[in-house]
């Protein structure tokens, strides 16, 4: 009885303190910031605070850790670059300051006091009543001070000191820019408080963390806490809640780290993407009938698992369509307007037919995580590696430190599916360390595939998942690097082909950046842009939309996409809808494109040898003689009755040296070439057939008359390329003649192009 009284009296008194703090209308965010580790009593810090820019960083010398007046005003948890801060600096902040006062509510006396930040970009010191609190290192993730010893009864002052250096390479910064405006694609800064502020009540013992694992096929749920505090004596029950019934509890001893629970959920409900059910979690902290801490939880019966190139969602191949969310605001920047925001960025993803995201370059509020839970909307949890200097020891460590406590932090999410720290790094040994450091991934959480980086290289063997990053806007040359790799299930076109260390083994494989596709419209003047060539009507971009989607859709081995991007951003404007969330068009039109079944649902991963032959060679290996000439020819040039007698002869391959993967027989120096070949073929029966070319840059391939592909940007080495269905028409019993355009505008340059035929 005097359990459930105690019960009672903490949760009468929580609803009071939260009511109380959101009766201000004009308090921001006024939500509890973390659903998934909510305490009932809690008091929220946001709101109004005292402000100063220190740039000489003269602040504490001037004693501004306690008691002195600063010199300006800022709503928190906006930056004070953002409009919603009422500061709008965009200029470089090394040094800033925040001050207020707060009163610990009667119904946290004599309880142990903790004082969460859920952001601070990027160093943050701490002091309450002018004692240092702690500090912390890192602009995306929490941290959390006992401030129990240093409050008084009445006033208390809280002081918060912020240093960040964007420029430095020694932190992450993400799509934050390094020079003073916003340029390509990174985008307006954030500095300091980007995070909900909030001080919760505990007992002697409390929880620190927990961990909830669920194992479907097992029938329940696995916790792991860390009771902080006095153990002895002391117990944890855990209860599992759905829709109010309880469905399991566990009464465990207290053991700190490893206080582990098992809960049976007998025929559980699953949470699926587009059908999400969520069980509410109970965790208390107990001595002798007494509770001591009480946190609210809740959790997912899902299972993520690969089986070979498969990557399955409680044990289907649901195909992830998936969108680049870059998480910025007009008017917040890094933070959300309001808790609807959030919620409403992924409802305008899913109207279009999306039903997930890659949460990119960006450690995105807990809420967006809470809000894709209970939608079942799919997400790839990020790191913003962007502006860390991999070839720091000292950036490298922090990187590591930070994206660990991302991992506590978020893992218990059922929508989060994957994990993808690094966001393309290069080849350097720096970039390779990194990779190295972060596949501790697989350690602090078992449960879901890992990607080392995403796109560019691949240095970690281990890595659970392969993709590529493509921006080719040419829906045929776009389909045809894909095509044998759906043929066959094997070596996928990447970004370094010709890194060894990068070598495709058998996972599964996505292109998880393509299309950017810029909408040309009145407000896209003065700097904006897109990826390749923007389109200029609806219709045109819908017909681009399609058929480069569809090229993924239709690919067996393909588990998944994800187009750039959600919303524009500032001066980077190929999103599905504008900076402010406006549509551009009717998002359903997106939606009929992306909503019908893929190959990958459907058939699955295909797996098939391929015993190609060559009809006509390149000069990888042996020279091979090509009439060209420089000088734009007249007449029906590809036809195979043309006379080219008087263009020059000589052997390839055609371009300058230094460029990569060129074997140069003839040097070509200016803008255009053309080239044709003859060859007999003594059956031109053929089930596929194959450019093997390396072209630097735009190249057009005629077989017979006959276009058979338009390739546009350049490759660093010989790509197969599938052109079935036009070569298999075009081919015939005897003489054939190969005729071939290529484009270079700067840079390395360079054509060579051969055929292979089953």
């Amino acid at each position: 009885m005097l359990e459930m009284t105690v019960l009672l009296l903490l949760a009468l008194s929580a609803v009071l303190l939260v009511a109380t703090a959101a009766a201000d209308d004009d308090l921001p965010r006024p939500e509890h910031p973390r659903p998934d580790f909510q305490r009932p009593l809690w008091l929220h810090l946001n709101g109004t605070w005292q402000f100063e820019i220190d740039n000489d960083n003269t602040g504490q010398e001037r004693g501004l850790s306690t008691g002195h007046d600063l010199s300006g005003e800022i709503v928190v948890p906006f930056c004070p670059e953002s409009k919603l801060s009422g500061v709008g600096h965009t200029d470089f902040m090394n040094h800033v300051w925040y001050r207020r006062t707060f009163r610990v509510p009667a119904e946290m006396a004599g309880r142990r006091l903790l004082l969460h930040f859920g952001a601070v970009d990027f160093e943050a010191h701490v002091w309450v009543n002018g004692k240092p609190a702690g500090s912390h290192k890192g602009g995306y993730t929490p941290f959390c001070l006992d401030i129990t010893a240093l409050v008084v009864d009445g006033d208390n002052e809280l002081v918060l000191k912020a240093s960040d250096d964007t420029r430095s390479g020694l932190q992450a910064t993400g799509k934050q820019s390094h020079k003073l405006e916003s340029y390509g694609c990174v985008y307006t800064r954030t500095t300091g408080i980007w995070q909900t502020v909030w001080l919760e009540a505990a007992g002697e013992t409390w929880l620190r963390e927990y961990t909830i694992t669920p194992d479907v096929d097992g029938q329940r749920a696995l916790v792991q806490a860390w009771v902080a505090g006095p153990c002895e004596g002391r117990s944890l029950r855990v209860q599992v809640l759905d829709e109010g019934r309880l469905v399991s509890e566990e009464l465990v001893p207290a053991a700190w780290r490893s206080t582990l629970a098992v809960l049976p959920i007998a025929e559980p409900r699953l949470w699926e993407p587009g059908s999400p059910h969520l069980y509410d979690l109970k965790l208390t902290v107990e001595a002798g009938g007494e509770v001591l801490d009480e946190v609210d939880g809740y959790f997912g019966m899902r299972k993520v698992h690969i089986e070979g190139n498969r990557f399955l969602i409680n044990g289907k191949p649901i195909f992830q369509r998936l969108i680049l969310d870059q998480g910025f605001y007009p008017d917040g920047i890094y933070t959300a307007p309001s808790d609807e925001a959030l919620r409403r960025d992924i409802e305008l993803s899913m109207a279009a037919g999306f039903n997930g995201a890659r949460l990119h370059e960006k450690v995105f509020e807990p809420r967006t995580l809470y809000w894709a839970d209970k939608l079942g909307y799919l997400v790839w949890g990020e790191y913003p590696n962007w502006g860390l200097d991999t070839g720091s020891a000292a950036a490298l460590t922090q990187m590591t430190v930070e994206w660990q406590e991302v991992l506590r932090r978020d893992r218990n999410h059922p929508a989060i599916i994957g994990w993808c720290p690094l966001n393309e790094t290069g080849a350097a040994e720096g970039d390779a360390m990194a990779q190295q450091l972060v596949s501790v991934t697989q350690l602090v959480d078992p449960t879901r595939p890992f990607l080392d980086t995403s796109g560019y290289v691949h240095f970690v063997p281990g890595t659970d998942v392969y993709d590529c990053h493509n921006y080719d806007q040419n829906p045929e040359s776009f389909r045809s690097l894909f095509a044998l790799f759906a043929l066959t299930g094997r070596e996928p076109w990447n970004n370094n082909l010709n890194d060894e260390r990068s070598r495709y083994l058998g996972q599964p494989y996505f292109v998880s950046e393509y299309g950017g596709t810029k909408l040309d419209t009145a407000a896209g003047e003065g700097g904006a842009w897109g990826y390749g060539s923007a389109t200029t009507s609806v219709d045109e971009f819908l017909a681009r939309y399609k058929r480069l989607t569809d090229a993924l859709l239709d690919n067996p081995n393909m588990f998944a996409f994800c187009y750039t991007q959600l919303t524009d951003v500032e001066q980077e404007q190929n999103g599905v809808y504008r900076y402010d969330r406006t549509p551009k068009y009717d998002p359903a039109l997106l939606q009929a494109i992306n909503a019908r079944p893929a190959a990958y649902e459907t058939g699955g991963p295909v797996i098939r040898g391929l015993n190609l032959q060559a009809l006509l060679a390149t000069s990888q290996q042996n020279a091979q003689t090509w009439r060209f000439t420089t000088q734009a020819p007249e007449g029906d040039w590809t036809a195979a009755g043309y006379d080219a007698t008087h263009w020059q002869e000589a052997p390839g391959g055609f371009g300058s040296e230094g460029t990569p993967g060129a074997h140069i027989g003839t040097e070509w120096k200016t803008e255009d070439i053309w080239l044709r070949r003859e060859f007999e073929m003594a059956d031109a029966d053929l089930e596929l057939v194959f450019l093997s070319i390396h072209h630097d840059e735009d190249a057009e391939v005629f077989l017979n008359g006959k276009q058979i592909a338009g390739l546009f940007g350049y490759t660093v080495d010989y790509r197969l390329v599938d052109v079935s269905a036009a070569a298999t028409g075009a081919l015939v019993a005897g003489r054939n003649v190969l005729a071939v355009h290529c484009h270079q505008t700067v840079g390395g340059q360079y054509i060579d192009v051969g055929l292979l035929g089953q």
